[in-house]
């Protein structure tokens, strides 16, 4: 399984920087366009077994931005996670690694988990 990162709704200077990083790491990066927000995470990460459903995502874009790791190990998260850190732009917030247990959510849950992580977090 090759190395992809998702990027959801990010601004145009974190997606070039982000391109950068991964063109050096060898890391493969897909921008994934609000309609396929109802596609399941295994199809986006381009992992075999995950056909693309037929539906088309209605709703509205995502308020913030989100990254998503596939075929990464921690090691490998943490180097990119270190030289996008080394940009000095801000940090996005939303970040998860595609798992056996999330692999079937779509982009749409797996934000939705996170936004509810997130507040959580913030409330503590």
């Amino acid at each position: 399984m090759s190395q992809t990162i998702l990027t959801f709704q990010l601004q145009k200077e974190k997606e070039s920087a982000i391109a950068e990083i991964c063109k050096r790491l060898g890391i493969r990066l897909k921008a994934i366009p609000t309609k396929d927000y109802a596609q399941k995470l295994g199809y986006l990460a381009g992992i075999k077994g995950f056909p693309q459903e037929k539906v088309t995502f209605s709703g509205i874009p995502f308020p913030a931005e989100m990254l998503v790791f596939s075929g990464m190990n921690s090691d490998q998260v943490d180097m990119f996670l270190k030289k996008y850190k080394e940009t000095g732009l801000p940090v996005i917030g939303l970040k998860a690694i595609v798992t056996p247990y999330n692999i079937f959510w779509t982009a749409e849950v797996l934000f939705g988990e996170l936004m509810k992580e997130h507040q959580s977090l913030r409330q503590h």
